[in-house]
């Protein structure tokens, strides 16, 4: 009798009867090698994730056998990220991507960076000799020598702009603001990769120009920072704990936040000091006597000195006429908060300004007064605020005044004294 395979396999189709028992096995180990490798994978798959669990499960047990864990610590735990971090307090120095040798062509761009980096050098030095003949004329040429110093910051650029290390440092964080080169670069980052281009946006958008200033040039990055908030639900926020984080322009802010006054951070371009006044004002508020709006002064302070060395934030700011915070009145739209850092000619003498005479001040006059020019540079930042549970505080604790209640005019009812009254009669 034959057996039951050879049956199974005589009734097959695809299989002639000259096969013999070796084609037979070497076409069923075929067939089986796919389900065999699958199989192998799955196992080693579940072994793994095993071996994770127990050891997380051990893991867990030693640590339940200390102290509890909750679902806080769990979700505070640090993640590992793949880019270490890099700034001035985590310094690193830069490597090169490629080993000597290993690309021709990268060595040999390296090495023409360098010899064009001293090439311009020597121009430099020689440039400087030339300059330095001219101051010594009695009667320098001052359009020649505005020429000559603007050749010179082109080549000292020039010279080091190039180089792979220079440039890596400068997008981490680490530039040396004692470098033009490190100057030109973060320079040329704020106003091309659209940190001002967002800025003038929104002061355009806002109305500020023209409403506060007819025009306005920023010559340096001016960053405000307020203390970050947290909300969980929809109740309204408080402050939980003092972590500053950088304002957006044009953001709201809840009143709350801006109690204390900003940490001001700014990125200088110019290595001499120059001075600056600082205003913060408010151009919406409001003018019962006008029925219109006017100007607060919530801030001012004359004769900041900056330059590229500069520390940030700003230290010692409100020594002058203190900081009041925005309080936006109930019943009037969002207000526009406005920061300016005006270049000064010279240093000022600008009385106190009380906190009874801080409504309608002219921020054009000032400016015409003590020859501050927006166009001559500076910096500007703005955030908008409506009113909160927070802003009867500031009328209370820093005011010492009732807190004023705003809305729209009621409209006149025509039919006032027709309603209630039978009709048809």
């Amino acid at each position: 009798m034959e057996s039951d395979l050879e049956r199974n396999f005589v009734q097959k189709p695809s299989f002639s009867p000259n096969h013999t028992g070796r084609h037979v096995t070497m076409l069923a180990l075929r067939s089986l090698q796919p389900r065999a490798l699958d199989f192998a994978r799955r196992r080693a798959t579940i072994q793994v994730a095993l071996a994770s669990t127990a050891a997380d499960t051990d893991a867990s047990q030693s640590q339940s056998s200390e102290e509890p864990v909750t679902p806080e610590k769990r979700q505070s735990r640090a993640i590992r990220t793949r880019r270490p971090r890099i700034s001035l307090q985590h310094p690193r120095e830069w490597n090169r991507p490629l080993a000597f040798g290993v690309l021709p062509a990268f060595d040999e761009a390296l090495k023409v960076i360098k010899e064009d980096s001293m090439a311009l050098k020597e121009e430099v030095k020689a440039l400087e000799g030339v300059i330095a003949r001219e101051k010594e004329t009695p009667q320098p040429n001052q359009d020649a020598l505005r020429v000559l110093e603007e050749k010179l910051r082109i080549l000292e650029v020039q010279s080091e702009i190039n180089f792979p290390q220079v440039r890596w440092k400068c997008a981490n964080g680490m530039a040396d603001m004692s470098k033009i080169v490190d100057r030109h670069l973060l320079e040329q980052r704020w106003r091309k990769e659209g940190a001002l281009d967002l800025l003038m946006e929104r002061i355009h958008q806002m109305k500020v120009v023209p409403d506060v200033l007819p025009d306005i040039r920023p010559s340096l990055d001016l960053r405000v920072n307020f203390p970050k908030v947290k909300s969980n639900t929809g109740l309204p926020v408080t402050v939980s704990k003092v972590v500053y984080e950088h304002v957006e322009p044009g953001v709201f802010l809840l009143p709350e936040q801006t109690v204390e006054p900003p940490k001001i951070f700014t990125t200088v371009f110019h290595p001499e000091e120059r001075l600056y006044t600082l205003l913060m004002i408010d151009p919406d508020f409001p003018d019962e006597t006008n029925q219109t709006f006017q100007t607060y002064l919530h801030w001012l302070q004359p004769n900041i000195s900056l330059s590229s060395l500069s520390p940030s934030p700003v230290p010692n700011l409100n020594t002058h006429t203190a900081y009041i915070p925005p309080h936006p009145q109930r019943g009037t739209t969002y207000h526009r908060y406005t920061m300016l850092l005006l270049p000064q000619q010279s240093r000022l003498s600008i009385p106190m300004v009380a906190k009874d005479k801080r409504a309608a001040f002219d921020v054009r006059a000032f400016m015409e007064q003590h020859g501050l020019d927006s166009n001559a540079g500076g910096g500007v930042h703005m955030w908008r605020e409506v009113w909160s549970e927070g802003v009867p505080a500031v009328y209370k604790d820093i005011l010492k005044t009732a807190e004023p209640k705003f809305g729209r005019m009621p409209k006149a009812d025509r039919y006032g004294d027709f309603r209630g009254k039978k009709r048809y009669v």
